[in-house]
């Protein structure tokens, strides 16, 4: 098979020959049909992201996508070969701990377990056929008729939607999303739409991306341009929210300054809740007194449950979310090089999909 082979994180990025891997105990080998690519994808390959933890051997990068699958191992009781499945990233031991190990097939690892269970499963997505541990595939049922490229842009849905499940996100509430205009906070509008928000006001910089989201999102969607002050993107939130919001969720990328996220908690009513889902560098600087008078809620969310795939397809087959709203831009397998460049370059209303297959490509 054809694999793109990455010596490591800043070394040398290859399309090589390696033979198509067999199915071991607890995993399944998938022909893969389209591979979705991370918008900093070209950083990570590139060495630019010093808190990413690569294998340390050379190894196939990529932690999403769609295949059929080839072959299943020993312990596979479920997954038969031939079917359809989404591929994710988020990897968690099964082992019945208090504090399962988890990391990113394909991307990173952070602390010890996770390292260990890297080793044991060190190549992503980025090959004709993938070996993967079973509990990262889930079947797609019921939608026979989108092609590969269009379902594997649920990666950009799939990450934002953990965090507005651990908000508990409820139909009618008000929902505020900060850093709206980045590739995972425009999902995180649309889901909350999906999801029955009441209202949902964006937040973010880019004035011609927020009206781009104000156009697909429809009349329960209001805009907000943050100005880097608090108090005055508080009162323009909390306006825009129609007096305070029930749910603020924080999918900051890359902020050195929490300007931006204490407005979002600030918009909050009393017993409002806070996600944090971001990767802000800068502390966040909470008053005790505050944070108690009002009964704000904090909560810190990395990825999605097991169950998050198969929950997010139901409101795709329900029709409360389009999955066409964020539109797949494909190349082939082949011109990895190309697509993580014009990943970089991408708006947040497109995902630049590798197809590994012989399907129809373009933009």
């Amino acid at each position: 098979m054809k694999a793109w082979e990455l010596e490591k994180l800043g070394g040398a990025l290859r399309l090589t020959d390696r033979p198509i891997p067999e199915a071991r105990p607890g995993s399944v080998v998938v022909r893969m049909e389209a591979s979705s690519l991370m918008s900093y994808m070209k950083s990570y390959v590139d060495g630019k992201l010093p808190i990413y933890h690569a294998p340390n051997k050379p190894f196939i990068p990529g932690g999403n996508g769609v295949g059929i699958v080839h072959a299943v191992g020993p312990d596979v009781w479920h997954l038969k070969p031939g079917q359809r499945v989404i591929v994710s990233s988020h990897m968690v031991a099964q082992e019945n701990v208090s504090e399962p190990g988890q990391f990113l097939l394909g991307v990173t690892a952070l602390g010890a377990v996770a390292e260990i269970m890297q080793r044991d499963w060190s190549d992503g997505t980025l090959a004709e056929y993938a070996l993967l541990p079973a509990t990262t595939v889930t079947p797609i049922e019921g939608l026979d008729d989108r092609d590969a490229a269009n379902l594997a842009t649920s990666m950009r849905y799939i990450v934002p939607y953990g965090g507005l499940l651990r908000g508990h996100l409820a139909a009618g509430e008000t929902l505020v999303v900060s850093g709206a205009t980045g590739a995972y906070g425009t999902a995180a509008v649309l889901l909350g739409l999906a999801m029955g928000a009441g209202r949902v006001v964006a937040v973010g910089r880019n004035g011609d991306a927020l009206d781009a989201i104000a156009s697909a999102g429809g009349v329960r969607v209001a805009t907000v341009q943050a100005t880097g002050d608090i108090a005055i993107d508080t009162a323009r939130i909390r306006e825009a929210a129609g007096g305070g919001a029930d749910l603020a969720f924080d999918i900051v990328g890359a902020a050195t300054s929490s300007n931006m996220t204490m407005a979002a908690l600030r918009s909050l009513r009393r017993e409002g809740r806070l996600v944090l889902m971001g990767s802000m560098t800068a502390p966040l600087p909470i008053s005790y007194m505050e944070l108690m008078f009002n009964g704000w809620e904090i909560t810190g969310n990395f990825m999605y449950p097991r169950n998050a795939y198969r929950r997010l397809f139901d409101l795709v087959r329900s029709g409360q979310l389009e999955l066409d709203a964020i539109r797949a831009i494909t190349l082939p397998l082949r011109e990895l090089p190309q697509g993580m460049q014009m990943a970089t370059e991408a708006g947040s209303f497109e995902c630049v999909v590798m197809l590994h297959s012989t399907e129809q490509t373009g933009a």
